[in-house]
């Protein structure tokens, strides 16, 4: 009898996991009959044999990982720059200074809602075509999500929980380290999942503007030379390495709160 639920257990999770791939299998198969059409679709769509086909070619000739390693120590230092700025900003703010963030928060939205592609031109005004402007770029972009969902975790934590540990008799130093901050670790990674993720495509666009390395410019490289199976490759692979950052940050985050209920994922 347990082996027969076992049984029907499993064929339903197959059943289902089917049922929500179904829709990625249909997309690829319409993805590589579409170029047969002829006309316009064989001339500017790549199926997805050619798109694997030139990422192979570009990856054994060794340019797309200099193009990769590039583009990630970028949006990583930006990314660090920001993190660095943004969370210890967020514990002031949320916390002992709130009157600071109550204060400044129309002038914080206002700065984080300004739109930062129209900004990349005022970064190389002030700040040059090179390393720099790209690097500042990136750390504006991070900075907003993760300094807003730092003061929301930290304003939203569970009056209770402090109460209680004051209490205990828990000092400060003990009250922040294992009351505040496990209690806005949530929110905190909520952020820095935004930010990563923004911080990579941001990059991506500036790399399209005065620069001759990384994947931005392996972009706009194979947009003006009309490399379609190159443009689709570096697109493709794009996407790829912005699913697999959100990945690694939630098994990351996985891991550092299995406290929390699998539903929290």
């Amino acid at each position: 009898m347990a082996h027969r639920i076992a049984e029907n257990i499993s064929r339903t999770g197959w059943k289902e996991r089917l049922l929500l791939a179904s829709p990625l299998l249909i997309f690829f198969i319409l993805w590589q009959a579409l170029p047969n059409l002829g006309g316009l679709f064989e001339s500017y769509i790549v199926p997805p044999t050619g798109v694997v086909k030139e990422i192979l070619i570009i990856a054994r000739s060794g340019e797309l990982w200099t193009h990769i390693t590039i583009s990630f120590r970028r949006a990583l230092l930006g990314f660090l720059v920001a993190t660095l700025v943004a969370v210890p900003l967020g514990f002031l703010m949320g916390g002992w200074f709130s009157g600071i963030e109550k204060t400044f928060y129309p002038i914080l939205a206002f700065l984080g809602k300004l739109n930062p592609f129209s900004l990349f031109p005022l970064f190389v005004m002030l700040l040059g075509i090179g390393e720099v402007s790209k690097t500042a770029i990136v750390t504006w972009v991070c900075l907003w999500p993760l300094l807003f969902r730092t003061i929301s975790g930290v304003k939203d934590l569970d009056p209770l929980l402090v109460k209680a540990a004051r209490g205990m008799g828990c000092s400060k130093f003990l009250l922040f380290f294992k009351v505040v901050v496990p209690g806005a670790t949530p929110e905190i990674f909520s952020g820095l999942q935004m930010a990563c993720s923004t911080s990579f495509f941001i990059l991506v666009a500036a790399e399209m503007i005065g620069s001759t390395r990384g994947l931005g410019y392996l972009v706009w490289n194979a947009q003006m030379q009309f490399m379609i199976p190159r443009l689709f490759a570096a697109t493709v692979t794009i996407s790829g390495l912005g699913l697999l950052i959100n990945w690694v940050l939630r098994s990351l985050e996985r891991q550092l709160l299995s406290w929390r209920p699998p539903q929290a994922f």
